[in-house]
């Protein structure tokens, strides 16, 4: 299309009233410019300004739960002057970001009830742990002055154990650090050797063959051809004794186990964890408890603006708005209006809520799956794990029902310390989650001594268990759906009427808070959009 001159003076006071970006949005819309489809438009935060230029008010909103995706829809509207009312059923914000403190209290759907004794300045993240460096979370924390700390995802000298494969080093534990090595030591021989051998003269050239072997060195930590390219250990495993002062150049350890022992052990699949995009250090981690991001957006939203122990119990779209009914504290029933509701529950919870939705509304909100999690935090007398083994932060990865050891990254040389003794999903966490919390304990402290030894009892100073599927209100750590491209995910992705839908499982980023902001901004930009346009 030839640019006519009015078209360019046009363009021209956009770009400078407006700036690069404002000026490839309109070429956009005039179809003067290509538009990824494969990138989301950034987001652009409602402003009062956009409603006053307008002439338009912002009205009222009914927010449905103050976790993580309710909290921020309140946040985000209010920017823009809506008048928001946050309906809570629990007796905090945060939903499942969930620090559990002191004095805690929960009583499981089962009845069965605990209160946490952990010591002051004690804690364990119940729920969400750590943040990725990509997150939307950490923009959040800067943006609400949410001081935070590494979080150490991984840890050479954290332990590997596995009790289920073949060969010598079932049932015992190894560090991280050693069981890399071993892999790595044994697969770069194999590689070496294939190749130097002419295996893949097809794939290769000489001097490609030449710079594999040479990465392969160095990889694995091999010899070379004069020595066969074979692995015979180093300190890349560690130390016996640590290299000290004078004569004392440290004992290594080894040899290595034979290398049908280290593939028997399976050791080596639980290194693709380090690689995972979420997962990747460096992460990072409120200072205090996770539940500072959730305290810090009910503030800013406005103590007076959120009710608690409100239990929603019915949701009714209307020509003109939503009408909302929840039950009090006190058992009493009330009814709230509202130009639209952001439904930011769980979806099962959702689906058994009285409303005029739709029969296809509520099989879709039954359609994805609640993940069955649990976590334990044990509390300790004393720093073991540091004092003993030189373990600060990480994760310990088994093939028990205790899943996962994480051990804290925070009080470093402190006196006290809390660790999390299991986290773990699935079939495990239904067979924990249907213990007392008594025989939780004992069951995860008799599976921890096989790591750690005795004082993994003998230290224990206060415990408190956790099963996200008997958390009434909750019901699950996170949900699974079995497609988020079939017609139940689609119809959810869209408003119902005037009620529209936010939460972690309505994005790619399920089980992260992440998700939950990103959803929250999606019905947050829907919301503004439609009341610009009406």
């Amino acid at each position: 299309m030839a640019m006519t001159g009015s078209r360019r003076d046009f363009l021209r006071s956009v770009g400078m009233a407006g700036g690069a970006g404002v000026l490839y949005s309109t070429m956009s819309a005039l179809g003067l410019a290509p538009v990824p489809e494969a990138h989301a438009d950034a987001y652009r935060p409602p402003r009062a300004g956009d409603l006053a230029a307008t002439g338009r008010r912002g009205g009222r909103v009914l927010v449905l739960g103050a976790g993580i995706a309710g909290l921020a829809a309140a946040y985000e509207l209010g920017k823009a002057g809506y008048r928001c009312h946050v309906l809570e059923a629990k007796d905090r914000p945060g939903g499942r970001n969930w620090t559990v403190r002191g004095g805690t209290r929960e009583t499981d759907l089962d009845g069965r009830t605990q209160t946490a004794a952990f010591s002051e300045g004690q804690y364990m993240n119940a729920g969400p742990a750590r943040l990725p460096q990509s997150h939307l979370s950490l923009e959040y924390c800067r943006e609400l002055d949410v001081p935070v700390e590494v979080f150490a995802n991984q840890n050479a000298n954290a332990y590997i154990y596995h009790e289920n494969g073949g060969g010598t080093l079932a049932g015992r534990p190894v560090r991280w650090r050693t069981a890399k090595a071993d892999m790595y030591g044994y697969v770069a021989e194999l590689l070496a050797q294939a190749t130097d051998q002419g295996a893949l003269d097809q794939r290769l050239t000489a001097a490609d063959r030449e710079r594999l072997l040479s990465f392969l060195r160095d990889f694995g930590s091999i010899g070379g051809r004069a020595d066969g390219w074979a692995y015979t250990g180093g300190s890349r495993r560690g130390y016996a004794t640590e290299p000290g002062a004078g004569l004392e150049e440290g004992t290594v350890l080894g040899p290595p186990p034979s290398l049908p022992d280290v593939l028997a052990a399976g050791l080596g699949r639980r290194f693709s964890f380090e690689f995972g995009y979420d997962q990747a250090m460096m992460m990072f981690q409120p200072v205090g408890g996770m539940d500072a991001i959730p305290r810090a957006l009910a503030e800013a939203v406005g103590a007076h603006r959120i009710t608690y122990r409100a239990e929603v119990t019915g949701v009714h779209d209307r020509a003109d708005g939503v009408e909302v009914t929840w039950r009090d504290h006190r058992g009493r029933v009330r009814t709230d209006e509202a130009d639209f509701a952001v439904a930011a529950i769980p979806p099962m919870i959702m689906a058994r809520l009285r409303h005029n939705l739709g029969a296809d509304v509520t099989a879709a909100l039954r359609h994805p799956v609640p993940a069955p999690v649990g976590k334990i935090g044990l509390e300790y007398r004393s720093r073991w794990w540091e004092t003993d083994e030189q373990i600060y932060g990480g994760i310990t990865p088994t093939d028990t029902d205790l899943a996962t050891i994480w051990y804290p990254s925070h009080g470093y040389h402190g006196r006290r310390g809390t660790i999390i003794g299991y986290y773990n999903f699935g079939e495990n966490a239904l067979a924990y989650g249907a213990l007392p919390h008594a025989q939780r304990l004992e069951r995860a402290l008799s599976r921890g001594v096989r790591v750690h030894g005795a004082k993994y009892r003998t230290e224990l100073a206060a415990s408190f268990s956790v099963a996200w599927h008997k958390v009434p209100f909750i019901e699950g750590a996170w949900v699974d759906w079995p497609s988020q491209t079939g017609p139940e995910y689609r119809l959810l992705d869209r408003p119902a009427g005037r009620v529209h839908f936010a939460g972690d499982w309505l994005s790619h980023a399920i089980a992260w808070q992440h998700g939950a902001f990103a959803s929250a901004r999606k019905a947050v930009t829907a919301i503004h959009t439609r009341v610009l346009a009406e």
